[in-house]
């Protein structure tokens, strides 16, 4: 380094080597990224049984109450949540639960910082020098969405740690978000009034999540979903894999069937419906639709609810190739 003459006084400035975002980059991007998302999917089937759901769930969120919709998986709960969060035409932030996730995941933390050295030899027999370190700091989804009163989806919350969530209760409670006094001198800030939060969880799940703490559901209106019914089944399918109305109800027929002969231990979604629909429409398209086609695509796609051990269930696939059988797809 240099030394500086008389009278001057140098001062220089380092940067730390952290290349993250800025603050708020990665935010925006993820707000961009759904926005997009949300603009390319496919059209929200609705059916009668839908709207009434969806719509009671607007309401609600119109209205500043936050929503939580619960449900098997394949019940379409994110879907849902998307849908309303589309129709509130606010921005979106989502969120998806990890047992990973601390409080900073949330609200944001210190990422990196601007050093800062000043070299005073005003007097050449006296050399005073001065450092200063300022942390940056970078906010989260949750800080995001509460300042600037975006529609907040979060997925599968439940499979965060409570812990982790404790910071949701003033915001949902009192429309205050707790910051550290790094952030701000206040150490809260105001929720804004355009805010709203969705939350979806699965009651069903055994791994992976935790128990919500009760001063947390209480703000929250739950909205339990299930297995839809038959037109509704039929109508996403028919969307989702271009089938003909005829052709979608032979499927969500056999998986219907199939879920009711389980007695619960077998249980497929519609996500089923879906995927033997997708590969058979690709399947005719190629001249290639014929019945043992058809009964080997079900064979795989159920595997999982058929043999949810490793261990293939006999009875099971005999119900399924006799519903097959009946179900005369060619």
């Amino acid at each position: 380094m240099t030394v500086p003459k008389k009278g001057v006084v140098a001062e220089t400035h380092e940067e730390d080597e952290f290349e993250g975002p800025e603050a708020g980059d990665e935010t925006q991007a993820a707000v961009s990224t759904v926005q997009e998302s949300l603009a390319a999917r496919p059209r929200f089937v609705e059916t009668p049984s839908l709207k009434s759901i969806a719509d009671r769930a607007l309401t609600y969120a119109e209205n500043g109450l936050p929503l939580h919709f619960r449900g098997p998986t394949g019940c379409g709960k994110t879907t849902l949540a998307l849908h309303v969060a589309e129709q509130l035409g606010r921005p979106v932030m989502l969120i998806s639960g990890d047992d990973e996730f601390a409080t900073s995941d949330l609200v944001g933390s210190e990422h990196g910082y601007t050093r800062k050295r000043v070299i005073d030899n005003y007097i050449h027999s006296v050399m005073k020098t001065e450092d200063r370190l300022d942390y940056t700091w970078v906010d989260a989804r949750l800080t995001v969405a509460c300042q600037e009163g975006y529609t907040l989806i979060y997925d599968e919350f439940n499979r965060s740690r409570p812990e982790a969530n404790n910071i949701l209760l003033p915001v949902l409670g009192e429309g205050i978000l707790i910051l550290p006094i790094v952030k701000t001198t206040r150490g809260y800030v105001r929720v804004h009034p355009q805010f709203t939060a969705i939350f979806t969880s699965n009651p069903k799940e055994y791994a992976g999540v935790h128990s919500s703490q009760d001063a947390l559901l209480d703000r929250m209106i739950t909205m339990d979903l299930g297995h839809f019914d038959s037109e509704t089944e039929i109508a996403i399918t028919q969307a989702h894999a271009g089938l003909t109305r005829k052709r979608a109800q032979i499927i969500v027929d056999l998986i219907r069937r199939l879920r009711q002969s389980g007695n619960g231990s077998c249980d497929p979604t519609v996500r089923s419906c879906i995927m033997i629909g997708r590969i058979m429409a690709r399947q005719s398209k190629n001249g290639n639709g014929s019945n043992p086609t058809f009964e080997q695509v079900c064979a795989d796609v159920l595997t999982r609810v058929l043999s949810p051990a490793g261990q293939p269930d006999k009875q099971g696939m005999k119900i399924v190739n006799d519903l097959i059988a009946e179900s005369r797809w060619s």
